[in-house]
């Protein structure tokens, strides 16, 4: 009798019991395949070599479950030639801005994307034992700029209206609603397509599917992962049969959380460090055991292992060339947008404001104003409103005021703003840089444009006082906190 068995190479093979007419069949077999694969790889790449790019991938930021540097990612994707890389940390896009950065740096294209948490309904937080908090974890990416707006608008929502225990969480509604110029991932076995898979069956994996394809046309894909593991063969089996049956494009992928194999023994103990769990802790489920990976197969692999661990379906290695083209180079740098500060009506802007505050202020703190004091309080006013930033003084010094009014406790100020005369004068920090021959320079300087950093300290019980402060003043979706 024949029966199939998983190469070392995830290839199907046909064990022959030394049977030498199976064997020979077996050979036949093996050579017709790759003869298949051949001509399927000639039609996808036109004669080209087959090209892979890296697009699951999670850095640091996600927080104690992935020790990938955001730059290590796009340095290791450059020195092996793929023409992108993309980035789906888990649940936010916090890392956005400096991968974006570092990647147009050394010449790789970014794609930003974020691996959501979905949920059936995000504004249900009420659950019990029988009715548990079922999470599926789905990797969208931004196509454009528009794209990277809208993706940002669902992460955002996960956060203010979704937040459960540690998740951020979405459900379809509003995956649907800001899904233009997105790029869908199925996901792999945590994704909602694998578990029903996994689970509850083909057909209920074809009743979802049609949700996502509606949902996302073209842009949909089915992700193909392998680090080895029964369930992952047995959804990108149905996986296969699914992309035939409703022309879904396939796209292979890592699901990478490390860099190299050597730092899955690292990565393990990050997660035990953010679980509270002892490394010595065997890796399961149930009361006696821990969370953990079940192998050292979710590194970032070369373009040469991953064209190696789909050789039979290279046209799922091909979907990252695809979703690469149609990706377009997105720019998150932008000028600094503060909310705007009302102003009183006998002033003309927040430099006139802001001069009065100044001058009001020293006249307070040091009885009279000398040369020497209005010489410096000309300078510094001088380069914070050639700088731009006549306004963040305002805003910082009216909900400093408002939390003294309070009654908050609020620190003198600490770090480069205790050199400013105009901080001081104003109220913002309670440290004379006369006295103690601080510089200005040290904390703005024309020479070095960047926004200012002004560091403050509230005691803990007043400290929401002043957030709900300034978020009544401007608005919630003015305010990060």
């Amino acid at each position: 009798p024949k029966r199939l068995a998983l190469s070392q190479d995830k290839s199907v093979r046909v064990e022959t019991d030394g049977d030498p007419l199976a064997e020979q069949d077996s050979s036949l077999a093996s050579e017709k395949q790759k003869e298949i694969t051949k001509k399927k790889l000639k039609k996808l790449t036109n004669g080209e070599p087959l090209i892979f790019s890296h697009l699951h991938n999670h850095s640091k930021y996600s927080v104690l479950r992935s020790t990938a540097g955001v730059k290590d990612l796009i340095t290791k994707a450059a020195q092996w030639k793929m023409p992108a890389v993309g980035l789906t940390d888990l649940g936010n896009m916090f890392g956005a801005f400096s991968f974006v950065a570092e990647a147009h740096k050394q010449g790789v294209k970014p794609i930003v994307g974020c691996e959501l948490y979905l949920v059936e309904d995000h504004s249900k937080k009420k659950f019990t034992r029988e009715h548990r908090d079922l999470r599926w974890q789905i990797p969208l990416l931004a196509k454009n700029q528009q794209g990277f707006k809208n993706l940002s608008k669902i992460c955002s929502l996960g956060y203010i209206q979704g937040y459960y225990y540690k998740y951020p969480r979405v459900d379809k509604q509003i995956i649907a609603e800001y899904s233009k110029d997105i790029i869908a991932l199925s996901g792999g076995i945590n994704g909602i397509l694998g578990e029903l898979i996994l689970n509850k069956g083909i057909e209920a994996a074809e009743v979802e599917i049609s949700w996502w394809i509606d949902c996302f046309g073209d842009d949909f894909y089915l992700e193909l992962i392998d680090h080895g593991l029964p369930e992952e063969q047995r959804v990108n089996e149905v996986f296969r049969d699914f992309s035939k049956k409703y022309g879904v494009s396939l796209v292979a992928s890592n699901n990478c959380f490390y860099m190299e194999k050597a730092d899955a023994d690292a990565h393990d103990a990050l997660i035990c460090i953010g679980d509270g769990t002892l490394k010595s802790t065997p890796i399961g489920k149930g009361r006696d055991f821990r969370y953990g990976f079940p192998n050292h197969e979710f590194y970032f692999k070369s373009a040469e292992e991953m064209i190696g661990l789909f050789s039979e379906t290279p046209e799922a290695v091909y979907g990252t060339n695809e979703i690469v083209q149609k990706v377009e180079p997105i720019v998150l740098e932008r000028e600094v947008i503060l909310p705007k500060f009302d102003i009183p009506a006998a002033f003309e802007n927040e430099d006139d404001y802001l001069r009065h505050l100044t001058l009001e202020g020293a006249i307070q703190k040091f009885g009279e104003i000398s040369s020497e004091l209005n010489d410096r309080i000309d300078l510094e006013l001088g380069i914070i409103k050639n700088m731009g930033f006549p306004g963040y003084f305002l805003i910082v010094q009216d909900f400093i005021a408002a939390a003294k009014k309070f009654g908050v406790y609020v620190g003198p100020g600490r770090g480069s703003a205790a050199g400013s005369v105009v901080a001081y004068v104003t109220g913002i920090t309670n440290i004379d840089p006369f006295k103690y021959d601080l510089l200005f320079e040290r904390f703005l300087n024309p020479e070095r444009v960047s926004m200012p950093d002004i560091d403050i300290d509230f005691d803990d019980e007043g400290r929401q006082k002043v957030i709900e402060y300034v978020v009544d003043k401007y608005g919630a979706d003015q305010v990060a906190h």
